[in-house]
């Protein structure tokens, strides 16, 4: 059985990491649905496309090492950056300021 890392792409551009620990097609992850809401108008939402891409797929690692490539994989996309994901955690660290 595959383990996997996924990104979900929202129409608005915006972007959710997720890992999926038995390779379901039908699993799209646990962002926060209040912070998606917020972005999409009633209008929006009447006809929505996400996009799931499969990032990283592997069949021989412990639950800690993907959970750990998941991490890696939201600060390489900065889903975790409010502006451009809808990653919770780890907490984005802004340097810009």
């Amino acid at each position: 059985m595959f383990k996997v890392i996924y990104k979900i792409t929202y129409p608005n551009g915006k972007i959710y990491i997720g890992k999926d620990l038995v390779d379901s097609i039908n699993y799209f992850g646990s962002a926060v649905s209040k912070l998606i809401e917020k972005d999409f108008t009633r209008e929006k939402r009447k006809d929505f496309t996400i996009r799931k891409e499969i990032l990283f797929e592997a069949e021989n690692l412990t639950d800690q090492e993907i959970n750990k490539i998941e991490v890696e994989f939201i600060k390489q996309f900065q889903s975790n950056n409010p502006a451009i994901g809808y990653n919770q955690w780890p907490k984005f660290k802004d340097q810009t300021k």
